[in-house]
């Protein structure tokens, strides 16, 4: 292979390109720091004027969660817009390559907050001060305790399958993780635990195959071409859309459980859950606003690809409704039957 060099004094043209990707990852960085002060500040601003007293270091704990569902979003959407992209007719010779994954970086990340989240437990739900003050045997003789080994182990072993000769495999590690938060946020003391486990197990695994899948399925686009690439949004699209009515079922089934209809309205302001959860409520119905938009132009524009614009910001706002459901996990519940 000949390897020709830019003539001296014309410009290189991967400049451009590199100033690009330069700028892309500047805007990223800056987009994660401003998700990440949503689970840090948040717990103050929603208990400010409540009388609600929060767990000690909810800020850490919040954004540790956060950590978490981003963790376990990335590889469950690798997985999903993979399976959809085999379903399509592929030219002659195969699909085009798939980016890069993530799934190695996403389990080490989840790994990490994890065992941030277990320190937390193994101390009695206290921020350790040292390394003394974790009781990892303390883990075993709690439900909560085993619950969060459970999501260590299984980051874990995601991160090894995701190394492996077979990365599909990751699915049944990380189905553990869903099944292992949909108990933890249901303690046993709770009115019909199973039930609230089933909505919460519903509504997470819909909600990662959606913030995964837009995440992965715009990296993908970047390399197919352009008749592909559209016909894999399109797919995608009419995924999301029975995805966005399960997820919506499952949320307002859980709140009512946790807010009885006639106290929803003062819930909503008077307590840090139900300020955290509405504004939860409004992300959420910003982005469904951005994918009927992106859905209309996949619909009717000349070119298809004129969603990507909507569909990235769909995904920056799906990012911080992320950061949300990461807060909401870190304040105190307003249960009252």
């Amino acid at each position: 292979m000949t390897l020709t060099r830019p003539t001296p004094g014309a410009p290189d043209p991967r400049g451009p390109v590199r100033r690009a990707g330069a700028g892309r990852a500047v805007a990223v960085l800056v987009l994660v720091a401003l998700a990440a002060l949503i689970p840090l500040l948040g717990p103050s601003a929603a208990l400010r004027g409540t009388g609600e007293a929060g767990a000690p270091g909810a800020g850490g704990i919040a954004l540790l969660r956060t950590v978490l569902f981003a963790a376990l979003c990335i590889p469950v959407g690798e997985l999903f817009v993979n399976r959809l992209a085999r379903s399509l007719p592929g030219p002659e010779g195969g699909h085009p390559a798939a980016p890069r994954s993530w799934s190695l970086y996403a389990a080490a990340a989840g790994f990490a907050a994890a065992l941030g989240l277990a320190s937390v437990v193994a101390t009695g739900n206290l921020v350790p001060d040292e390394v003394a003050d974790v009781d990892v045997g303390g883990l075993y003789a709690s439900r909560d305790g085993k619950l969060a080994l459970l999501e260590v182990n299984a980051f874990l072993a995601a991160g090894l399958c995701a190394a492996s000769r077979r990365p599909a495999t990751q699915v049944w590690p990380l189905a553990a993780v869903v099944v292992a938060e949909a108990l933890r946020a249901h303690p046993t003391t709770e009115h019909s635990p199973l039930t609230g486990s089933g909505l919460t197990l519903v509504h997470l695994t819909c909600a990662a195959l959606w913030v995964g899948g837009l995440l992965h399925a715009l990296r993908t686009l970047r390399l197919w071409p352009r008749a592909a690439g559209a016909a894999l949004l399109g797919l995608y699209a009419r995924v999301a859309v029975v995805l966005l009515a399960a997820i919506t079922a499952t949320g307002v089934c859980s709140s009512l459980r946790r807010m009885p209809p006639e106290t929803v309205l003062e819930q909503l302001t008077g307590t840090a859950y139900g300020r955290a959860l509405l504004a939860k409520v409004l992300l959420v119905a910003v982005v469904a606003a951005l994918a009927v938009w992106a859905r209309r132009r996949l619909r009717r524009a000349a070119d298809p690809l004129t969603a990507c614009a909507p569909a990235r910001a769909e995904a920056v706002a799906l990012g911080l409704t992320v950061a949300a459901s990461g807060l909401l996990t870190a304040l105190p519940v307003p249960i009252r039957w």
